[in-house]
């Protein structure tokens, strides 16, 4: 059977690729990664099997590509607004981290895709690899917000020492994001924020709270 001639729209490259993404991203978030197919997935981006063909190798490259984005974009939401709404260092740091525990970046679809993907991580080193990438992209943006804001204020920490506290502040903001992105319901609406910014200035000995 051919399949249906879908309505000409006239898009770049770069779109057509991003809607094949989004396509993937409505999916997996609604029925889980199973529900990817190529079929389902043309039939949500209004475009023919072929086309995604032309931009993907094959539906997993595609599905990788959809988990990366939405991991990156998480980050880069988070970052437009610390560097939207702050000046100093410690301000940007703040907002980095008050951003990354509110909504959009908190929110049941983002957990739900997270989730989704990670039926895939141990039995795949393809989303391994993505995994750590998206990973550490979070981890030294935050890292980099960190060494500016103790460079601010003064205090110099080794790069060893830095690296641990990084990895020690993306480990609070992970379980917050987690938490709130399960159980939205149960938090205040300013909650999550003000625990991240206490627990993270805590961690590198900088107060966080600017009122």
């Amino acid at each position: 059977m051919q399949e249906k001639r879908r309505k000409f729209k006239r898009q770049s490259a770069e779109e057509r690729k991003q809607a094949l993404v989004q396509a993937t991203l409505d999916l997996v978030a609604e029925q889980g990664v199973q529900a990817a197919t190529v079929r389902a997935i043309s039939e949500r981006a209004e475009v023919t099997q072929g086309l995604i063909r032309h931009y993907f190798s094959t539906k997993e490259e595609l599905i990788l590509a959809a988990y990366e984005y939405h991991m990156n974009a998480l980050t880069d939401q988070a970052s437009a607004a610390a560097e939207a709404e702050h000046d100093s260092a410690r301000g940007k740091l703040a907002g980095f981290i008050r951003a990354s525990l509110k909504p959009p970046v908190v929110d049941p679809r983002a957990l739900a895709l997270w989730a989704g993907f990670m039926t895939m991580l141990l039995r795949d080193p393809a989303m391994r690899q993505i995994h750590e990438r998206s990973y550490v992209y979070f981890r030294n943006r935050l890292q980099a917000l960190i060494a500016e804001a103790l460079t601010e204020a003064g205090k110099t920490v080794t790069e060893l020492r830095l690296r641990a506290l990084a990895i020690a502040c993306n480990a609070v903001v992970d379980g917050l994001w987690l938490e709130g992105g399960a159980l939205p319901e149960a938090f205040g609406d300013d909650e999550l924020p003000k625990i991240g910014l206490e627990a993270v200035g805590a961690i590198i000995d900088l107060p966080l709270d600017l009122g």
